[in-house]
């Protein structure tokens, strides 16, 4: 049975560091096949994870118009482009979305991809999505079903403000979120007492406080894959507390 675990939050709130982060603890302690959805435009999860990305779904989309060789389908077509995207890593895959729709309707095509996506998925024992803030393409063409949903948030009353509009968005997809949890991330010492009062009112369980962890900066100066932090950095020492919890 896969288990769905979609990371979401506003440009900057570090939620692309944490659905890294949380592949490679799955990784570590080798709890089976892994996905890597990265499901927001701007597509750079693949240097937080250090593999190459040479194909988005997005440009498949844009392909699959009159696509399809004779005597066979559309579906067929599409359904061997999008795996054929699959980077392929030593120990997890890596599929990515792309840049959105152009002009004019792909509902057809988000259909068919819906469909596809959930073939792919449920060969995995795990699916790790970064998601752009909206996240309507959850619904749309990636999947149906998350068994966690994380809102990630900068340690402001504007970030959890935006993060409380994701709740209420969650709500209103076309899918089954089974579990959804609050994380304010890059905090400095401890939550304000006006942060924690308004993480208390969202209606969602405050999950994690992850910290500022200077190294992180080091690392993205250097262009040095996230996932080589040492083990006994601070930022991988929260997430493995947020990967246990989650999986307990």
């Amino acid at each position: 049975m896969t288990i769905t675990i979609a990371v979401a939050g506003k440009g900057g709130t570090g939620k692309t560091t944490l659905s890294g982060l949380l592949i490679r603890y799955l990784v570590q302690k080798e709890r089976g096949k892994i996905l890597a959805i990265d499901a927001d435009p701007s597509s750079n999860l693949n240097l937080v994870l250090g593999l190459p990305l040479t194909q988005t779904i997005g440009d498949i989309r844009e392909d699959a118009r009159g696509a399809g060789q004779p005597g066979q389908s559309r579906q067929d077509w599409l359904s061997y482009a999008v795996r054929m995207a699959i980077e392929e890593g030593d120990d997890f895959d890596l599929l990515a979305m792309g840049r959105p729709e152009g002009q004019g309707c792909y509902c057809a095509a988000n259909h068919m991809l819906r469909s596809i996506m959930d073939g792919i998925n449920a060969g995995y024992d795990y699916v790790v999505m970064d998601n752009e803030a909206g996240m309507e393409h959850l619904s749309r063409r990636t999947t149906r079903d998350v068994d966690h949903l994380l809102l990630v948030s900068d340690a402001s009353v504007r970030g959890l403000t935006a993060a409380e509009s994701m709740v209420s968005l969650s709500k209103e997809l076309e899918i089954n979120v089974r579990n959804t949890y609050l994380v304010v991330n890059r905090v400095i010492g401890e939550l304000t007492p006006a942060l924690r009062a308004k993480a208390e009112t969202m209606g969602v369980p405050l999950l994690a406080v992850l910290p500022y962890d200077p190294l992180l900066v080091e690392f993205d100066g250097q262009g040095r894959p996230l996932v080589e932090l040492p083990d006994d950095a601070a930022m991988s020492r929260a997430v493995t507390g947020v990967a246990q919890q989650l999986l307990a």
